[in-house]
């Protein structure tokens, strides 16, 4: 019989067993040790044959490692004997009947092993999934390895006693798989191993990712879809990458090197054709989706993208460590790149998109402009993704276009912090904003009123920077100092605003005076107090914190004024006709009326609307 099939590995020392085995070199014969592989061969025939079926349906496939572990290792050591037997007659008699014996036998064998491992498999499949594996990897260290020639049946059995349920079948499983492939390998048919192994790992695999969502979408795809569904799939994205690296890929790779640990080219082989596919897939749907049309509204779905990659990015490198799966190091490096290049193009945008802002029309009352609003929104939401925007920023220099003084507009943290580029490039963005409030403020006839809107709209700028994380980006020392801003605006806007009441009483409100004087001062009080009123309760302070500094300096400076001039005045002008259409306003009445103001209602001429004017119910926050 020709020596069809003859392995060329059996002359390679690559199995455990190696160190048992003959030297590949030709050695003397002796007729003891040829009867010693004779007895080898006969040996292995018996066990061999014992196990041995024609049958190519597994319908009654009876598992040899399932039905016993003793005989399954007589099975493997009878092998490894006849490997030495053949080896022995390669390199003593080429020609001898006996080598073609051995071959045939070993092809016998290695296709009862062929069933076996395909059984183990497809049997232990729910064993065998990666989150077992993944998860119960940490019980290797307590069971000894199946192939440990060593180790009896019962003191294997005795080793995995402390672990049970499924970290115990995932390790036998293991076990046996690895036992077989070593066999199968330094028989010299690793190939048919490796091929049964990646087609049903492969399909494994594959299932799986379907499951989890992940699709393969080219870029013509995705750039055809509605934003609204591209972020429903980004959504399951977020959920499926983590499953895929951590548990998925992360099981598999030490599937693979478990069960291929005999032959490192193996093992990198069969885990790169398994997963190479799914994992191109699954990190080449974010670089599509970067490379979609670009707008503010998409950016922190951007950043959800680039940090969950980012935040996995060890786990990827480790797994994906093979010079055979480089490519998918590529794919995931270059998904950053373009992300980080999509996060920068809309900071961009954004930016623009505040200084193009066109609106003409003067905010009711001077209260917070929608801009402010949207703007600082939006900045908080992105000091959420400080750490992630400090990588994507850190190369790129903020190119600062505004006759504003150096010292209006400086760097909020060292340049030792980590985060001081997103902090320079937020406290950029809120002065770009700033600048443009500055010019709404313009829109305002009344001066006055203008400066209740910077207040408004500072003071709404700095309890959102001092509530959010965007605190620990621009620091406590700007908040103070824009805090001050928003105490002079409330300041400027009490003296223009206040000047006419102010200015109508006595700066000596004590003092002696004749009655047509106190009479014309009286008129002017009247006159100023009612147009600032009238004006006023139709303007809104939102915050309730500025409404009530505010109106509490007006009282502090006004109430004193006014009631020290009417009890001087009021009595002497009792005596004189019409003297009630003079005096119009006790002081007991002054806190009443202020506190009718900044409310928006346009309420007028009765104290009894500071009931209904309550900052709960007309403050909008």
């Amino acid at each position: 019989m020709p020596r069809k099939g003859m392995r060329t590995i059996f002359f390679k020392a690559s199995s455990p067993s190696s160190s048992h085995q003959s030297s590949p070199s030709r050695a003397p014969s002796s007729p003891l040790h040829e009867s010693m592989m004779d007895e080898n061969i006969d040996n292995a025939q018996s066990v061999i044959s014992k196990w041995y079926s024609d049958e190519s349906s597994f319908a009654n496939f009876t598992s040899l490692f399932h039905s016993s572990r003793s005989e399954a290792k007589q099975f493997l050591s009878a092998v490894a004997d006849l490997q030495r037997a053949m080896h022995f007659f390669v390199n003593h008699d080429s020609t001898s009947e006996k080598l073609i014996r051995s071959q045939n036998l070993m092809q016998l064998a290695m296709k009862r092993l062929e069933k076996e491992f395909y059984q183990i498999l497809s049997s232990s499949r729910e064993y065998l999934d990666p989150e077992s594996v993944s998860s119960h990897v940490s019980a290797r260290s307590s069971i000894s390895d199946f192939e440990d020639d060593r180790a009896s049946e019962e003191e294997f059995g005795a080793s995995i006693e402390s672990v049970s349920g499924v970290e115990r079948e995932s390790e036998l499983a293991m076990a046996d798989l690895k036992a077989i492939a070593d066999c199968m390998i330094s028989s010299g048919y690793g190939k048919e191993c490796v091929k049964i192994y990646k087609l049903v790992r492969k399909s494994i695999v594959d299932e799986s990712l379907y499951h989890l969502g992940v699709e393969r979408l080219s870029y013509s795809q995705i750039q055809k879809m509605d934003w609204e569904l591209i972020e429903n799939k980004i959504r399951h994205w977020l959920n499926a990458v983590k499953a895929a690296v951590k548990t998925l890929f992360y099981g598999e790779r030490i599937l693979c090197d478990r069960v291929f640990s005999a032959s490192d080219s193996i093992r990198e082989s069969c885990f790169s054709e398994i997963t190479k596919e799914g994992a191109l897939s699954l990190f080449g749907f974010p670089e599509h989706v970067a490379r979609c049309k670009k707008t503010p509204e998409k950016m922190f779905r951007i950043l959800d993208l680039y940090e969950s990659i980012s935040d996995l990015w060890p786990e990827i490198d480790s797994i994906f460590s093979f010079e055979s799966t480089s490519a998918v190091l590529s794919q995931a490096t270059s998904a950053l790149i373009r992300l980080g290049e999509a996060v920068r193009t809309m900071l961009s945008d954004f930016e623009a998109a505040i200084q193009k802002d066109s609106s003409k029309t003067p905010i009711r009352g001077g209260g917070v402009h929608p801009l402010t609003r949207y703007v600082m929104n939006y900045v908080s939401f992105l000091s959420d993704y400080s750490g992630v925007l400090s990588v994507i920023v850190a190369e790129w220099p903020l190119t600062v276009q505004s006759s504003m003084p150096e010292s209006y507009f400086e760097n909020p943290k060292s340049d030792d912090d980590p985060t001081s580029a997103i902090s320079l490039r937020l406290a950029w963005l809120v002065l770009v904003l700033l600048c443009k409030l500055d010019g709404r403020a313009k829109l305002y006839k009344d001066v006055s009123l203008s400066y209740i809107f910077l207040a408004n709209n500072l003071q709404y700028v700095t309890t959102k920077v001092r509530t959010s994380n965007i605190r620990y980006l621009l620091g406590d020392d700007w908040i103070a100092k824009h805090e001050i801003k928003v105490k002079q605006y409330a300041s400027n806007y009490e003296r223009m605003g206040w000047s006419k009441v102010f200015s109508s009483l006595p700066e000596n409100p004590s003092a002696d005076i004749s009655p047509e004087k106190a009479k014309e001062c009286f008129k002017k009080f009247n006159s100023a107090f009612e147009e600032v009123y009238r004006k006023q309760t139709s303007w809104v302070v939102p915050d309730n914190k500025l409404q009530e500094e505010i109106k509490l300096s007006i009282a502090k400076k006004l109430e004193p004024t006014y009631r020290a001039f009417y009890e001087k005045n009021r009595a002497r002008l009792r005596r004189e006709p019409g003297s009630e259409s003079v005096v119009r306003f006790a002081p007991d009445d002054m806190g009443n009326y202020l506190s009718d103001l900044f409310y928006g209602t346009g309420v007028s001429g009765s104290t009894s609307s500071s009931s209904s004017s309550s900052p709960s119910s007309l403050s909008r926050g």
